[in-house]
């Protein structure tokens, strides 16, 4: 059964190292380029969230509060809520979106592929926990917008096939093909 869509839910924009966790009463939306977004829905109760992080992980000293521009951060600030919701990580179904290339310069492996760096902490942290995603719409060129519906856990996601390099001393867009926009819609998996 799916779970009609609240016309008077709230809208929540996360900006990059946010997190947020609601019912069903919310609607997250968030635009990622190298970042990455992990969304969590409880089917039974119509609880959910998403975290929008930066890094895969800090380097250095992690002193005071959690900060979730981080991976594993992030995703402690959102089992922290759901297990005040009285619920565990592992009763969630997880969606894993973003890590797109955004530079010309970061087009190999190494220090700058922040993407793939960010989707494999991802996908490590969520193996960690015992989740694995029913649905990905992960890397690729450009930055893509995430919308959630947390009445039943559907992700709508539109990708911009956009790189952007050095043009002299500033940033510009180089176009790799001609501009293309993709609109998907990732319905909720039931396991």
């Amino acid at each position: 059964m799916t779970v009609p869509i609240n016309p008077a839910a709230i809208d929540i924009f996360l900006q990059p190292g946010e997190v947020y966790f609601g019912d069903r009463g919310t609607r997250i939306r968030t635009v990622l380029g190298s970042c990455v977004s992990i969304t969590f829905w409880h089917p039974r109760l119509l609880l959910g969230g998403m975290c929008h992080y930066m890094l895969p992980e800090r380097n250095g000293d992690a002193a005071g509060q959690r900060d979730g521009r981080y991976a594993d951060e992030a995703l402690g600030l959102l089992f922290d809520e759901m297990r005040a919701e009285g619920t565990q990580p592992r009763d969630y179904q997880a969606k894993l979106f973003g890590g797109g290339r955004m530079f010309s310069f970061d087009a190999g492996k190494g220090v700058l592929d922040i993407g793939n760096r960010n989707i494999e902490m991802g996908r490590r942290l969520l193996r960690g926990h015992g989740l694995e995603p029913v649905s990905e719409h992960l890397a690729g060129v450009g930055h893509r917008s995430v919308k959630s519906e947390d009445a039943d856990h559907a992700v709508d996601v539109e990708k911009e096939n956009r790189l952007f390099g050095h043009c002299g001393s500033v940033v510009c867009p180089l176009a790799l093909k001609p501009h293309r926009r993709t609109s998907i819609s990732l319905p909720m998996h039931r396991r």
